[in-house]
């Protein structure tokens, strides 16, 4: 009677095993070249082209400080937009805003013919 011996087998799969689980880092790795840019200054203007509207709390939006409602603020961005259409609408609000008011702001600012909107968070103080 002849047995079929099974220890070689599992010798040669737990071998190609070790094989693929070192050589899958290091394939994945060499796949994945990416080539960053690299800068040695700040821009400085990117950042004045960005209105940072701020929607707090309690649903007051505020532009560097002063506070506005939604009804002035379309004045204010009228006046901070100007003739320039390169303008960047930045808003950071609040978790606990309701989405309405984000929207009202998304709104004014796209009818007002905001280069780009973007939406962020505030920090927490």
């Amino acid at each position: 009677m002849a047995d079929i011996n099974m220890v070689p087998f599992i010798d040669i799969t737990l071998i190609l095993l070790i094989i693929f689980m070192v050589m899958s880092p290091m394939l994945v790795q060499m796949q994945m070249n990416v080539d960053l840019p690299k800068s040695n200054s700040v821009n400085t203007t990117a950042e004045e082209n960005v209105i940072r509207i701020e929607v707090q709390k309690d649903g007051s939006i505020r532009i560097e400080n002063r506070s506005y409602t939604v009804k002035t603020l379309e004045k204010e961005l009228i006046l901070r937009m100007g003739k320039s259409s390169q303008k960047t609408i930045l808003v950071e609000a609040d978790k606990s805003v309701p989405i309405q008011t984000v929207v009202d702001v998304f709104d004014i600012a796209k009818k007002l013919g905001a280069a780009k909107l973007g939406i962020g968070v505030l920090a927490k103080n």
